[in-house]
């Protein structure tokens, strides 16, 4: 309510108005601040009464120019705040997920009532295919903007956003496979900016980007958690493989060359910590078992990886 009235005009309408009739072409959506507004869909759809903190008309804003589908008359003296395009489109700059987080409740809503739509506007059947083309590129749009929201800018893995969302949708795996993570830490990386400029040090984290979601496989989880730290959550049999994934990472690391950017000299260097999760523990317990084995790396000087946890076979 507070993001929309900070972009907003409040208006007020007396009962008995209407604000907007069926078929006009929309340019704002509203928010009930105080009052009733019943939507009347002319025997489409039931008519249904709107109040205090509920919105309508917000398809003339994910559409643009979206004909009406109801009559909205003032049951009571109302007080409403509009919405229009400008504003919709700074709240969708700086407010990202909570707009994506508003259109995916108003989304949800369209698509409950769409079977009630194409039963009830078989005469309007041109329209309602227009509806549908707008309703798919929303979802597009939708799908886009939640990409961005979740998806690092530098590195194009997912960022914590992306890494949470990843998580509520996590099960236990099949058969023998478990979940590991590896946490993945830049050595002297200060030191890299400080001498070879912040354009060096930012292809230095891509690079390793590009290596930890080389690593990825189907169902694994890629993620850089900020800064020069990175994340790997990943499906494996046992503490065995999940060593060989972090050597892997760490080969791969040592192997790269910035000559092309004017440092022939300069090597990069990678301290892996890793550890089995039981998914009982969740996130915050995996991240600082794994942190511990991170940082008995990085005490020794760093170059290298531990795995916490380790059977003597597999050590």
């Amino acid at each position: 309510m507070g993001s929309f009235c900070s972009v907003g005009t409040r208006c007020e309408v007396s009962a008995g108005q209407t604000l907007f009739r069926r078929a006009e072409i929309g340019q704002c959506m509203f928010i009930i601040d105080s009052g009733q507004i019943r939507l009347d869909f002319a025997g489409h759809m039931q008519s249904k009464t709107l109040g205090e903190r509920e919105f309508f008309g917000e398809l003339a804003l994910f559409m643009g120019h979206h004909a009406r589908m109801a009559d909205a008359v003032a049951v009571t003296d109302c007080e409403l705040w509009s919405v229009d395009q400008p504003g919709f489109d700074i709240l969708l700059q700086s407010q990202p997920d909570r707009m994506v987080q508003f259109m995916r409740r108003s989304f949800a809503y369209l698509v409950s009532g769409e079977q009630q739509l194409l039963l009830g506007l078989q005469r309007r059947n041109e329209d309602l295919l227009r509806a549908m083309d707008s309703l798919r590129k929303t979802r597009g749009e939708l799908h886009r903007a939640e990409d961005q929201v979740r998806t690092d800018d530098m590195t194009s893995l997912s960022n914590r956003r992306g890494l949470y969302a990843y998580l509520e949708d996590l099960t236990p795996a099949p058969g023998d496979q478990q979940l590991g993570l590896l946490l993945i830490d830049l050595d002297r990386f200060k030191q890299i900016n400080d001498q070879c400029g912040h354009m060096v040090g930012d292809e230095v984290l891509c690079a390793v980007a590009r290596l930890v979601r080389k690593a990825a496989r189907k169902g694994d989880l890629a993620c850089r958690l900020g800064g020069d730290e990175f994340a790997l959550l990943c499906h494996v049999r046992s503490s065995g493989e999940l060593c060989e994934r972090a050597n892997g990472i760490l080969e791969e690391v040592r192997k790269l060359e910035f000559a092309d950017f004017g440092q022939p000299q300069l090597l990069a260097s990678v301290s892996i910590g890793g550890g089995l999760c039981n998914y009982v523990d969740g996130w915050s317990v995996w991240y600082s078992d794994v942190d511990r084995a991170l940082y008995s790396v990085k005490a020794i000087g760093g170059d290298g990886w531990h795995v916490a946890g380790l059977t003597d076979a597999e050590t």
